[in-house]
């Protein structure tokens, strides 16, 4: 996984394809987290306009995770509390809209997939 993109070439694709198709609830393209952390994003969509900002379900350990906007130049930046940075979750694969994971992590206080 070092030095390998978050999103590969295919990814920006279909977030791309994603954010101009008419329909609202896409499936997850892709899941970010920090692996020594407790921040999770799972992403469907990217800005048209602007590569560097996604959409999708995000969570921060906080408690409350939201659907957003996010930089994908700041989540590049994070790091955890090891020092690690944000890695992609290599095995997920979305079997439900955006909005199902949405309210079961609304449920849950946190992404669970």
């Amino acid at each position: 996984m070092k030095n390998e993109p978050l999103l590969t070439v295919a990814d920006r694709v279909e977030l791309l394809v994603n954010a101009l198709l008419p329909a609202t609830d896409h499936r997850p393209v892709v899941k970010l987290f920090t692996p020594d952390g407790v921040a999770t994003w799972l992403l469907s969509e990217v800005d048209p306009d602007d590569p560097d900002r996604l959409f999708g379900l995000c969570d921060l350990g906080l408690g409350f995770p939201e659907l957003g906007y996010v930089s994908l130049a700041e989540i590049t930046q994070l790091r955890g509390k090891l020092g690690l940075p944000v890695e992609r979750d290599q095995h997920f694969v979305a079997d439900k809209p955006l909005s199902s994971y949405a309210a079961e992590a609304k449920a849950a206080g946190r992404i669970t997939a």
